[in-house]
């Protein structure tokens, strides 16, 4: 991504790995090149803090409230250039420290370049500790060739598109890949370089040998009908580590993922449709998960006392004195425990299906 910051004549360029960001400023003659770092900016701050380590680098973590109600994000920075001087702010004033610890925390770096000048910034972030948002830098992007950055970055991803091949008119190839590129933003990848991870209990846990990552963002209303099946054709072993996500957060948070975001179950949207993701991927003889212990999580997504669901298994249905959005709440509720009925065929089980 490159643009203009035309009010200061700024070009601003970003490109990315899958754990770690890299920035690359172009600045005119100037006598002050500043680079702003806001922990304030964007949702509710919970507890923030950074600490400038030295003349080129910075270290951190931010706790949010937001979508997720308590969203973690470590942060390890380094610069191409050491700068000449810093101030770290708190609550928007100046402080007399390298460090400093709240709600609204700031710090800006000033570098020396009355020429103008580039100014490369690599970022390492995790959900598990500075350490993690470290060793992911080190692992992913020791470098500080942008260029070659962003051309792998661009590889990688036309690597992923070249699944699918379609031929026609260009306005057409570009919304078709256009469209399968927004199929593949999320879910996210969750777990450190090393294998750590922050689960659904917010704790920090150590991957199982059988997966390759750990997700997040699992946003399964939106994505059970139509992209999830078409991830199970085209990424068999992202939809098993899928699958094998879903059953460690049922065992760290107590449910399979209804509407997960960084750890915190935020029970948006209705359905539990993590269950038909498991049934169509198991189906087209994906297998990497532990069935009995996928068909014990469905059944309790179906058991729990939430959202009507009492009412709808005492009658078959949800009646609108019983429970809002009763018709789609119906709909779905019968689809999900079809589906689990499916599964309990498939896997032999024929108590659970009748």
């Amino acid at each position: 991504y490159r643009v203009l910051l035309n009010k200061h004549n700024i070009k601003a360029e970003l490109t990315a790995t899958t754990r770690t960001g890299m920035h690359r400023y172009t600045f005119p003659k100037t006598k002050q090149a500043t680079i702003v770092i806001d922990l304030k900016h964007r949702d509710e701050v919970l507890d923030s803090y950074l600490t400038v380590v030295n003349d080129s680098t910075i270290k951190g973590m931010r706790r949010s409230k937001a979508w997720a109600t308590d969203q973690y994000v470590y942060f390890y920075i380094r610069f191409s250039k050491p700068f000449k001087q810093y101030t770290v702010a708190l609550n928007d004033a100046a402080i007399r420290s390298n460090t400093a610890q709240g709600k609204n925390v700031k710090a800006h770096v000033d570098f020396n370049l009355p020429q103008g000048g580039i100014v490369l910034v690599k970022i390492g972030i995790s959900a598990v500790s500075e350490n993690g948002a470290q060793q992911n830098l080190d692992a992913e992007n020791s470098s500080w060739d942008f260029d070659a950055t962003a051309k792998q970055t661009r590889q990688y991803w036309n690597k992923e598109l070249a699944k699918i091949e379609v031929k026609g008119k260009a306005t057409d190839e570009a919304i078709f890949y256009t469209a399968l590129y927004h199929c593949m933003l999320n879910p996210n990848t969750y777990n450190d370089v090393d294998g750590q991870y922050r689960g659904t209990d917010l704790k920090i846990h150590l991957m199982p040998g059988n997966m390759k990552n750990y997700y997040t963002v699992f946003s399964l209303w939106d994505t059970f009908r139509g992209l999830h099946p078409l991830l199970s054709i085209i990424d068999e072993q992202r939809t098993n580590d899928f699958i094998n996500t879903f059953l460690l957060q049922y065992e760290q948070g107590g449910l399979l993922p209804v509407w997960e975001f960084s750890g915190n179950e935020t029970y948006c949207m209705i359905g539990y449709h993590s269950v038909p993701v498991i049934v169509d991927a198991y189906a087209k003889g994906i297998k990497g998960f532990d069935a009995a212990k996928a068909l014990k999580a469905m059944v309790h997504s179906a058991s729990t006392d939430k959202y009507g669901l009492p009412c709808y298994r005492k009658f078959g249905f949800l009646a609108n004195d019983c429970e809002h959005e009763s018709v789609s709440k119906t709909l779905e509720y019968a689809y999900d425990d079809w589906c689990i009925a499916q599964f309990a065929q498939l896997t032999g089980d024929a108590t659970t299906y009748e």
